[in-house]
């Protein structure tokens, strides 16, 4: 289990350190400041956001889910103002990169663990 969380957690820098090439108003610096900010974003994202999308449910369900990008990009561009090396040039460059960095690290991940597995169990009816 820590050996998967420290191996997303590489995924997840190798992902930033790969987005300036795309989105190029973001910037990182070095690894040592991908690995940082890919920390941050994730406990971010694990403490902080859900919190802030049940507080926007209302302006979210009105939107038919489509502000959770600006959520995911204000987040971004958030972690991205505390991280020294790590910079984004506004709200469309967090907007953006946020997106792309999602999708980079979703195909990482993919590449790396395969697809999820599904197990699914029948029971019998006993008569």
């Amino acid at each position: 289990m820590a050996l998967k969380l420290l191996l997303v957690w590489l995924i997840n820098a190798l992902a930033l350190l790969a987005l300036p090439y795309i989105v190029p108003s973001v910037q990182v610096d070095s690894f040592y400041t991908a690995l940082i900010a890919a920390l941050l974003l994730g406990f971010v994202n694990t403490l902080i956001r859900p919190l802030i999308v049940l507080l926007t449910l209302p302006v979210t369900v009105l939107t038919l889910g489509l502000f959770i990008f600006v959520l995911n990009g204000l987040l971004f561009w958030f972690v991205a103002s505390f991280v020294k090396g790590f910079s984004v040039a506004g709200f469309w460059s967090a907007f953006f990169g946020a997106i792309v960095y999602a999708l980079i690290s979703w195909a990482a991940s993919a590449l790396v663990f395969g697809p999820p597995r599904i197990v699914v169990v029948r029971h019998e009816e006993h008569r």
